[in-house]
């Protein structure tokens, strides 16, 4: 996909993506019409993985240290969520929280036109955003944050997340939800056969245990049906744990998204990830189906750690869909000549 700009030259604008991972995100922006740069991130695996399916642009690097003589109209950036997430501890301590601020030094170094910040919801009532946010404004770009569920964006899945959206070549719009009806499990993982063979098409092997807890859980069913007809195979340390916990060893409903797909989703008592009717959780595949991820990508590494770049990546259609919204300002401003010269 390209633009043209006024001239009726092809205009395909560049980014750079920061804690890039498997590059989910960078391909909801690369199908959006941009051009990925360079790419980094520290995970070695991950790395391989965007470069098989992304761009060859990545690159295994530290983003605190920022590169020269980079230009482009866009960054990108998905720093480390553990810090804010409400699955995590939420420690303001925690080092990795100052990562984010790596990317206002991007930013003022490249000035892009635009920069894109995702995060979980937490992220945008930190010290740590404000900071990042004080920044921006003193360089002139202006800031809005926008909260959205990718299940209203063509994700098969509830997952909602913060995107601080700085820019100084006008408005971004925030975008407008794409569905008048959520996509489900059964539409994209049951209604497509896997082929053959598939590698990622895997799934844990489960201990004999687990296998009967597996074989006891009814359809829709999870930890509150197995601890009332299989007492036998629960600890009693289950009983003691809180209310909000119950959702683990549970069956998706074929007929509603899934829950947030989580690094860890290859573990049943990690959450709501056993299949429909199968006695086993998801596999790779199906866990990648959910984020959007085409059936054509082949991750690398081994599967937790192919399960930890699914479940860390940004659904490609909600990352789809604020690329456009970005892409419509970026051509604006170009028609304009904001933030343009005449030969840019």
């Amino acid at each position: 996909m390209t633009h043209s700009d006024p001239r009726g030259a092809r205009w395909k604008p560049r980014f750079v993506d920061l804690f890039c991972g498997a590059g989910l995100l960078s391909y909801g922006f690369k199908s959006a019409g941009f051009r990925p740069t360079l790419a980094l991130d520290v995970d070695r695996k991950a790395i391989q993985s965007y470069r098989a399916n992304v761009a060859k642009c990545a690159e295994v690097g530290d983003v605190g240290q920022v590169r020269d003589g980079i230009d482009a109209e866009l960054i990108i950036a998905g720093p480390p969520c553990q810090g804010f997430s409400t699955l995590g501890r939420r420690d303001p301590k925690d080092v990795r929280n100052e990562l984010g601020l790596s990317i206002a030094d991007w930013i003022e170094a490249i000035r892009p036109k635009v920069a894109v910040i995702e995060n979980v919801p937490g992220f945008a009532k930190t010290e740590w955003f404000d900071l990042i946010k004080a920044r921006l404004v003193r360089a002139e770009y202006t800031v809005q944050v926008f909260i959205l569920d990718a299940v209203e964006y063509g994700a098969a899945q509830r997952r909602t997340r913060a995107f601080t959206i700085a820019s100084r070549v006008g408005h971004v719009e925030c975008p407008s939800p794409r569905l008048s009806k959520a996509r489900t499990f059964k539409d994209v993982v049951l209604s497509r056969p896997i082929r053959p063979n598939d590698p990622m098409h895997v799934w844990p092997e489960p201990s004999p245990l687990a296998k009967q807890r597996f074989e006891a859980i009814p359809y829709m069913g999870g930890k509150r049906e197995l601890m009332l007809s299989r007492p036998d195979l629960c600890p009693e340390s289950w009983s003691h744990i809180p209310g909000e916990a119950t959702d683990v060893w549970g069956r998706i409903d074929p007929n509603a998204p899934s829950n947030t797909i989580r690094c860890s989703f290859l573990n049943p008592s990690k959450g709501r990830y056993i299949h429909p009717f199968d006695d086993r959780v998801l596999s790779l595949r199906e866990g990648a189906r959910l984020q959007g991820i085409p059936d054509s990508w082949i991750m690398q590494g081994e599967p937790t750690p192919i399960a930890r770049q699914i479940g860390n990546g940004v659904p490609i259609p909600l990352g789809r869909a604020i690329a456009k919204q970005v892409m419509t300002t970026l051509l604006q401003a170009r028609r304009e000549k904001v933030g343009y010269s005449a030969a840019a």
